[in-house]
């Protein structure tokens, strides 16, 4: 009788690529943890970055029109689940502090869209891609990450899926233990820091 094997899991595949880091990082947010995801380095992997989004796809309740991902870590996230959904792909990106389509792209009034990310930690960048597709006419139906870090704790106005929930600590600076420690802090994401 053949044997089978389960696939690897999410976390189980973020720990093979690299993805998942331990120290003292400040993330996006502002705030500091001691651990990061780095899904770049998961994403950087075609066959991963299908099967992640496939996955997440297939939990998804909703009919959509559009997927759309605030840049960076959205950019790979929407073009994978866009091509699971047979649907178009589209990113914002920051212009003068504010999330904007560029490029060309455009929704039409009513289009259903799919916001998602990478990872999720406060919501924020989800939440501004959002604001700007409702300001071009687009219904934000559902929102979908691959990691949710806060374990569910994260409020958006529509449902929301993540292939992973976990919670991870994050503090403000003034309250960062491993800055009271010491620690050295990197600052690996992709928002500019002011």
């Amino acid at each position: 009788m053949p044997s089978t094997v389960a696939a690897p899991s999410l976390s189980q595949r973020l720990l093979e690529t690299g993805a998942l880091h331990t120290g003292h990082f400040e993330l996006s947010s502002g705030l500091h943890s001691g651990e990061y995801f780095q899904c770049a380095r998961l994403l950087q992997h075609p066959v991963q970055a299908t099967w992640a989004c496939r996955e997440l796809a297939d939990r998804l309740p909703v009919a959509v029109d559009v997927v759309v991902g605030p840049a960076l870590g959205g950019v790979i996230v929407a073009y994978e689940m866009a091509r699971a959904l047979g649907v178009r792909a589209l990113f914002t990106e920051r212009k003068d502090g504010v999330m904007q389509l560029r490029r060309g792209f455009e929704l039409a009034p009513g289009e259903r869209v799919l916001l998602v990310e990478d990872v999720v930690t406060t919501g924020l960048s989800a939440r501004e891609a959002a604001a700007c597709v409702e300001a071009l006419g687009g219904q934000v139906v559902a929102f979908a990450s691959l990691v949710d870090r806060s374990g569910g704790a994260v409020e958006f106005p529509a449902p929301y899926h993540a292939l992973l929930s976990l919670r991870v600590e994050a503090h403000r600076p003034d309250e960062c233990p491993h800055c009271q420690e010491g620690m050295p802090l990197v600052k690996p994401g992709s928002r500019p820091q002011c």
